[in-house]
C-alpha cells in the first residue's frame, strides 16, 4: 500500500495505475476509520481495479462552534486497517497541500438541497463538503467514488453535483454498518461517555419503530414523526434536533410515506451530534 501526503506524488502514482489500464475507485474519508468506512473500501474493490482512500479532516465543513478540534484522529491506526483491507493508495495531505493557496476563492454552491435537514442547522457545511469532494475528484480523477448511506444528505448532494456539473464519476452508496445494539458506526461515537453511549442506541430504536409502524400501515408522515420523537424521548440524554420523512432524491417532506422514502434524523447526545437514517421498505 502506498502512502503519500503530496499532490505531485499522488498524480505520479495514479498515472502509473491508469497507464496500466486500471480503473480507479476513490473512498474519501476524514479518518478515524471503523467498519463502516472499511465496508466502503470493500465496495470500491468490487467495482474498480485500484482503490485510493483519502484521509483528510476538512475544516471547510466545520462551523465556528463545531467539533473540528475534538474530531478524533489516528492516522497510524487508519493505515493499518486500510493495509489489511487491501487499499492500494492512501492520500493523507496536510491542510496546505489540499488548499495550497489558502482558503479557496472558488467554492461549490450546493443549492437548495443543502438548506434542508442537516443543512438547516449547519450553514456552510455542505458547501465545504462539496468543495473538498470536487477537489479530490480533480486530484484523483476516479472512475467511481464510494460514500456511505449514513450521511444520506451528503451523498444526495454529491450525486447532484456530479450530475449537474458533468463530472463523469460513478457514485456508489454503501449501506449503514451498525454496532451489535443497532447504533450506526461513526467516528464521533468515541466521543460519547458510557452513559451517552447507552442512550445513543435510541436513534436506531426510533427508526426501527418507524419502520414497524410503516409496515403496519401508517403512511402519515406526522404520525411517523410522532412515533420517532416518542421513542427518542425514552432516552434522557438524547435531544432530537430534527426527524423527517423525505423524498430520496429531492429531500422534500412528503405528503404520504411510501417505500423508498428516507427517515432522517439528527440528535445531540451530550456534546456530540449524531445522525442516522432509514430507507422505508414494504
Amino acid at each position: 500500500m502506498i502512502l503519500t501526503a503530496h499532490r505531485v506524488e499522488l498524480a505520479s502514482h495514479l498515472e502509473t495505475a491508469k497507464g496500466r489500464g486500471l480503473l480507479v475507485g476513490l473512498v474519501p474519508t476524514m479518518g478515524f476509520l471503523h467498519e463502516g468506512h472499511l465496508s466502503l473500501v470493500d465496495l470500491a474493490k468490487e467495482r474498480s481495479d485500484y482503490v485510493a482512500v483519502s484521509v483528510f479532516v476538512n475544516p471547510l465543513q466545520f462551523g465556528p462552534d463545531e467539533d473540528l478540534d475534538r474530531y478524533p484522529r489516528d492516522l497510524e491506526r487508519d493505515l493499518s486497517l486500510l493495509r489489511d483491507r487491501g487499499a492500494d493508495l492512501v492520500f493523507s495531505p496536510a491542510l496546505g497541500e489540499m488548499y495550497p493557496a489558502g482558503s479557496p476563492q472558488i467554492t461549490v454552491d450546493p443549492g437548495p438541497l443543502a438548506k434542508k435537514l442537516c443543512g438547516a442547522y449547519r450553514p456552510g457545511h455542505f458547501g465545504g463538503v462539496l468543495t473538498v469532494v470536487a477537489r479530490l475528484f480533480g486530484l484523483v480523477r476516479p472512475k467511481t467514488a464510494v460514500f456511505g448511506q449514513k450521511d444520506y444528505q451528503q451523498a444526495a448532494l454529491i450525486r447532484r453535483m456530479v450530475r449537474d456539473l458533468e463530472m463523469g464519476v460513478e457514485i456508489l452508496l454503501g449501506p449503514i454498518v451498525r454496532e451489535s445494539d443497532g447504533l450506526a458506526m461513526s467516528s464521533r461515537n468515541v466521543l460519547l461517555s458510557e452513559e451517552e453511549r447507552s442512550d445513543a442506541v435510541g436513534l436506531s430504536a426510533g427508526l426501527t419503530r418507524v419502520q414497524a409502524a410503516f409496515q403496519s400501515g401508517v403512511r402519515d408522515p406526522a404520525g411517523l414523526r410522532k412515533i420517532l420523537a416518542e421513542e427518542l424521548s425514552r432516552y434522557p440524554l438524547l435531544d432530537l434536533q430534527y426527524g423527517e420523512v423525505v423524498d430520496p432524491e429531492t429531500l422534500e417532506q412528503v405528503g404520504e410515506a411510501y417505500p423508498g422514502c428516507v427517515v432522517a434524523l439528527a440528535a445531540h447526545c451530550g456534546r456530540t451530534r449524531l445522525i442516522d437514517n432509514h430507507i422505508l421498505t414494504s
